[in-house]
């Protein structure tokens, strides 16, 4: 064998060795992930290698950033930490909305069983925001209202909002947008409304929008789950202050 031949056999052994290891760290990943009880030396069995090589890949790992735990000894299990995945969560533009918006209603609740970190949570959401964005969102806790829970007669009448539509009305709340609705009355009928969402009203569990009707150039109360179908339009509007939609709140109908 002369010395291209030598180097071509290292090379192609340092390629099996590498792919060997890669393959093996993979394993081990989905082995942990699994969430099964294991110990090391099960581990280096099902892998093949011995308990000073599965250690370095362990050590490969957790420079890679996963947080594996071990217990001292060869017998010693292995596992990943329990929180693990906590600070790995992606959310989406929308997902982050109604992330928003739903820690403004518990913040507005004042339950103490929700308040413990909510503070530390928005700060953290609020952070993926652009800084044109952080105005708005910091003003939604204002535009929400907690009221009294929904009568039996509400109730008996109640359907959940579909989620499209809930997702196309957080937008257009959050951004000052009119939207086009098909909103179906008490009575079954249907019309088309040109409105702007300016609050949002919770009788639990049904939400009502506080909104400037251009149809009828007055303020109006739409129950969201009557809102058939959502179009935002392009158009922006300036918020009311809240103390203008006080008779409309107060006389939001039991029906």
């Amino acid at each position: 064998m002369d010395k291209y031949d030598t180097i071509w056999h290292i090379l192609i052994t340092m390629r099996t060795s590498t792919l060997s290891r890669i393959d093996r760290l993979e394993v081990i990943t989905a082995r942990l992930k699994s969430d099964e009880p294991i110990t090391i030396g099960e581990i280096a069995k099902e892998v093949g290698v011995s308990i000073r090589t599965l250690n370095r890949d362990i050590e490969v790992l957790r420079s890679r950033g996963l947080p594996i735990e071990t217990d001292v000894g060869r017998g010693g299990g292995i596992r990943l930490d329990q929180r693990w995945g906590v600070g790995r969560v992606n959310l989406n533009y929308t997902e982050a909305v109604d992330l928003m918006i739903s820690l403004a209603i518990a913040e507005q609740m004042k339950s103490p069983l929700f308040m413990a970190h909510l503070s530390s949570i928005r700060h953290k959401v609020m952070a993926s925001f652009s800084p044109s964005m952080k105005s708005k969102v910091n003003g939604i806790k204002t535009r929400i209202i907690i009221g009294k829970s929904a009568s039996e007669v509400v109730l008996s009448n109640f359907l959940t909002p579909k989620r499209k539509t809930v997702e196309k009305l957080h937008q257009a709340f959050l951004m000052l947008q009119r939207i086009k609705i098909t909103y179906c009355d008490e009575s079954g009928k249907e019309t088309l409304r040109t409105i702007e969402p300016h609050y949002l009203f919770l009788s639990y569990p049904v939400w009502y929008i506080l909104a400037w009707d251009k149809l009828r150039e007055d303020m109006r109360v739409f129950r969201c789950d009557r809102i058939e179908k959502i179009q935002t339009l392009s158009e922006s509007f300036k918020l009311i202050p809240l103390t203008e939609f006080k008779n409309k709140r107060d006389g939001i109908s039991p029906t």
